[in-house]
């Protein structure tokens, strides 16, 4: 099978200079902080670059769970990524709704024509 409008898997290549070692942490319950320390080529640590922390969590919605994933932003430690992850969800899930109603104006805004 060809498939000329995408690249090949064996033209995927890591780039060496933007590893990271992703670990997880999770109260069972509510939600996972993802921690992404950065590393070298060799797996030892990078020094010179922050580690990005991310969360996840799901909400109950009338059509079952929906999955929200978020970048904890200025949080440096386990602790401030745990202390932030609430306002960062909040964020995320404002974001996810706006974009809803956008994308329902723009299509209650179509007009349609017969015959289409």
């Amino acid at each position: 099978m060809n498939n000329a409008s995408g690249p090949k898997i064996t033209n995927i290549k890591i780039n060496p200079d933007n590893l990271y070692k992703e670990e997880s942490f999770t109260d069972l319950t509510y939600a996972t902080i993802r921690r992404l320390t950065p590393v070298k080529i060799d797996g030892s640590i990078d020094e010179n670059r922050e580690p990005v922390f991310a969360g996840m969590a799901q909400l109950m919605s009338p059509n079952g769970p929906i999955p929200v994933q978020c970048v904890i932003e200025g949080a440096k430690t386990l602790s401030e990524a745990a202390a932030k992850l609430p306002d960062a969800i909040e964020k995320s899930v404002q974001a996810m709704i706006a974009e809803a109603e956008a994308m329902q104006r723009q299509e209650s805004s179509r007009i349609v024509i017969p015959g289409q």
